[in-house]
């Protein structure tokens, strides 16, 4: 275990202190901040209503249920259970971290950030995926980048974005599975493209 922390405190430092450049420490904090992607949810849930109608409400449903289960069992319980201290909270490394957004007084395992954005993407690559090819990589890209972003400004450690990632993208396909357990009211792939 202590080799697995020290290997993490190294990433950390990597990314956190060797990684800087003034563009990144500009965009990382607003690029991690959950509000800064109310108007791409606004508008992904209008483009699904419009688009799928009742199907688009019931995909609004599991996006819900995605987050909801992965806050939860990232926030509440895990991070409960765990009690990591985040990067700029403890005393070793309070010196060395490059801290851009205020710290917090929560804990680090695992970061709830990577968790939840997994599971949007996830839930939505294994959905409306199945129609729209060229979203998986962008969706995976925007949860990568966002988790990432978490060790940049300094409130979470590689290891637990890592395994944030890994338990929202478990998250996301398994209500992707259970989504499609109602076929009247799940897309497939009989509806064509956006032209």
């Amino acid at each position: 275990m202590t080799t697995i922390i020290g290997i993490d405190e190294w990433l950390f430092s990597i990314i956190n202190q060797d990684l800087h450049n003034p563009v990144l420490d500009f965009i990382m904090p607003y690029w991690r901040e959950k509000t800064t992607w109310i108007p791409l949810y606004i508008a992904l849930a209008a483009f699904l209503i419009i688009k799928f109608k009742k199907k688009g409400l019931f995909l609004i449903v599991g996006l819900l249920l995605s987050v909801s289960i992965a806050d939860v069992i990232s926030s509440h319980v895990i991070k409960k259970q765990v009690q990591r201290l985040r990067p700029c909270n403890q005393e070793k490394l309070q010196e060395e971290v490059k801290l851009l957004v205020r710290c917090g007084t929560g804990y680090s395992f695992t970061s709830s950030h990577a968790t939840n954005h997994f599971a949007i993407a996830l839930f939505l690559i294994f959905t409306l995926g199945r129609i729209y090819k060229k979203i998986k990589w962008p969706f995976l890209i925007w949860a990568a980048t966002i988790a990432l972003g978490q060790v940049y400004v300094g409130v979470h450690f590689p290891f637990d974005i890592l395994v944030g990632a890994l338990l929202g993208s478990l998250i996301g396909w398994s209500i992707s599975l259970f989504y499609y357990q109602f076929p009247k009211l799940s897309i497939g792939k009989e509806i064509p493209p956006l032209a």
